[in-house]
């Protein structure tokens, strides 16, 4: 198993911001039930290893994150900085994932890139040409969090804010003329409102439901630029409020 006691790193008070080119990123994404880790150099993906079963994220979290290490002859120590979805998704799925990749970074002084899991969700959408990209997931209490993305070419911009949204109140904000990509886990749950919404401009992808290497992929960017975090100002991106708070 991986340790992430005090001895097995160097202690530093804070993390560089950046990472080198090409340098070793390991991302985490445990928001939904759809989970997975990816490690990558640079933007290369080097291992991946995804599963559709949010209980068991706290069983299988760390023996996969040595799996993908041990196969490219890599111990935790090489990483250089981590990504890890942040949010939005499952209160829980989110701890469980930020505390891992938290203590990782805590222990090594390593910077973290914290990435939103709608961003990536519309990074996997992201094409040469410019389009709208609206990823989807399934809030429970009928809502949804969505936002509205353009993208062109590798630049994904946010439009429309990301949120928790009553599906008619967030539908009625999009722009019905234009054609809009949708995906993530609220796709299937209210497909026929967005055909009653959208009609034959609604595209709802097949792409798998796994983010991690697009976790990786949008952290590698934001480790080159300097944006990384040290690990006591990673935050979760809840965007309502858990069941425990609300009853308080």
């Amino acid at each position: 198993m991986i340790s992430t006691r005090p001895g097995d790193f160097t202690i530093m008070e804070k993390s560089e911001a950046g990472i080198e080119k090409d340098g070793i990123v390991l991302a985490v994404d445990t928001t939904t039930p759809a989970g997975g880790v990816a490690l990558l150099r640079g933007k290369r993906l080097l291992a991946e290893i995804n599963q559709d079963s949010a209980d068991t994220f706290s069983e299988r979290l760390l023996p996969s994150i040595q799996f993908v290490l041990r196969a490219n002859r890599l111990k935790i120590q090489d990483v250089e900085g981590f990504a890890v979805a942040v949010g939005p998704g499952s209160f829980t799925g989110i701890r469980i994932g930020l505390s891992t990749v938290k203590s990782f970074a805590y222990a090594s002084g390593r910077p973290v890139a914290a990435v939103s899991t709608l961003a990536a969700l519309a990074h996997k959408l992201r094409h040469p040409s410019r389009r709208l990209i609206c990823p989807l997931l399934d809030a429970k209490k009928n809502e949804i969090y969505g936002a509205l993305f353009e993208s062109k070419g590798n630049i994904v911009q946010e439009v429309i804010p990301q949120a928790a949204y009553s599906p008619d109140a967030f539908f009625s904000l999009l722009p019905a003329h234009r054609i809009i990509h949708f995906i993530g886990s609220g796709v299937d749950i209210h497909r026929l409102l967005l055909f009653q919404y959208f009609k034959d401009k609604a595209r709802l992808s097949q792409r798998s439901p796994f983010i991690a290497y697009e976790v990786g992929l949008i952290g590698y960017d934001r480790l080159r630029q300097k944006k990384g975090l040290d690990a006591h100002h990673v935050e979760p991106l809840y965007l309502r409020k858990s069941q425990a708070e609300e009853k308080h």
